[in-house]
């Protein structure tokens, strides 16, 4: 119970915040889907890789081998596609899907955690000046990290003032006081 008590002690007594990172920074986003995508990615490659180990079995007892070639190559195009294609588009569609988003406050730079090919974590570090928007709405991409679409939820950052920053909504205006004045001389005339 004393170790305990000590445990806490020392954690209460921490100076830092929970979110936190020594390396990246303040944590300004998390993605809600990020369990989802990590499951979603992970049941397609096991699925891929049981196909793989069962191909043979299923050739040798379902006989196919001795069937057309046109058959052939139907069976194994099905196979194909549920067992590389699948994974490879799931990848594809998910690969910018950030599931956490540091900014450290002195360089201003952002760390975007995604996950890679192979389900791991993996830290894109840029500058907010490296962020574009895209002309047209697309999809899967909310901004581009230098040429890496990444995509956040807008909605899902605790306070709005980071979103802005990071899409550069702070530093330009839509309307400059010059352009507001002249409207409202236009409007008189």
């Amino acid at each position: 119970q004393v170790t305990s008590f000590q445990g806490v002690a020392v954690r209460s007594l921490s100076t830092s915040s929970p979110h936190d990172h020594p390396e990246h920074g303040r944590l300004v986003y998390k993605g809600n889907l990020a369990k989802t995508v990590l499951g979603v990615k992970f049941f397609s490659y096991s699925t891929s890789i049981f196909n793989l180990f069962m191909m043979p079995y299923i050739m040798l007892k379902s006989g196919i081998g001795v069937e057309s070639l046109l058959v052939q190559a139907a069976f194994y195009g099905l196979i194909g596609i549920f067992t590389f294609v699948t994974p490879v588009t799931l990848h594809i569609l998910t690969k910018g899907y950030v599931i956490r988003l540091y900014y450290k406050d002195d360089v201003d730079t952002y760390t975007a955690i995604t996950y890679n090919a192979i389900l791991a974590e993996k830290a894109t570090v840029f500058h907010q000046k490296d962020v574009k928007i895209p002309d047209i709405t697309k999809m899967f991409t909310t901004f581009y990290a230098k040429t890496k679409s990444m995509l956040v939820n807008p909605t899902l950052f605790p306070n709005p003032q980071d979103y802005n920053h990071l899409m550069g909504y702070d530093k330009s205006s839509f309307f400059k006081l010059e352009d507001l004045e002249e409207v409202k001389e236009a409007d008189k005339r």
